[in-house]
């Protein structure tokens, strides 16, 4: 479910960030990392939207009071971001996950069906090692692992460089 976009070069697959020197200049080894977590909503045309944190726990806590029209009856690609900061300005992308968001014809969130998604991801992060310990026949118990997997994307090389150049406030995207 996590994509971590650090390595030696400071990004993964081209995702606009500091390099390596830069960081240390930005980060010294004894200041505290400091985090930003960044969501950001992909439509079905590329189009990159941004959707602040605090909307998007009202649209999970009273969805139907925080419709989003412009989505209704789709499923859009969501991605939440946490960057690092340096007095207050981001200056690299530390990781990535990648989810889908259902919405209704009245662009309401299924919420339902985010939280389904969500507790199977987490269930197959925590839980696989031990079952797969007591498993001694061949069938295997996949229903988690295609309930997880109908709830996230995978990225293009572009369009993680678009989202990463979004949260490190490089180009400018439309607030929700």
């Amino acid at each position: 479910m996590f994509l971590l976009i650090d390595n030696d070069e400071g990004s993964l697959h081209g995702a606009p960030t500091a390099c390596a020197a830069e960081q240390s200049r930005y980060t010294p080894h004894d200041a505290p990392l400091r985090l930003s977590c960044r969501m950001f909503v992909l439509d079905q045309d590329d189009r990159l939207y941004r959707l602040p944190t605090r909307t998007f726990e009202a649209m999970l806590l009273a969805p139907k009071k925080y419709p989003l029209p412009r989505f209704a009856g789709t499923r859009v690609r969501m991605s939440d971001v946490a960057v690092e900061l340096f007095e207050r300005q981001p200056v690299r992308v530390v990781w990535s996950t990648f989810d889908m968001l259902v919405f209704d014809d009245h662009g309401t969130l299924d919420t339902q069906a985010y939280q389904r998604h969500q507790r199977a991801c987490a269930e197959l992060g925590l839980v696989p090692p031990l079952i797969e310990a007591r498993n001694t026949g061949t069938v295997v118990n996949a229903a988690k692992r295609f309930v997880a997997q109908g709830g996230c994307w995978v990225p293009s090389p572009a369009q993680l460089v678009y989202i990463g150049a979004a949260a490190l406030g490089r180009i400018k995207c439309r607030r929700l």
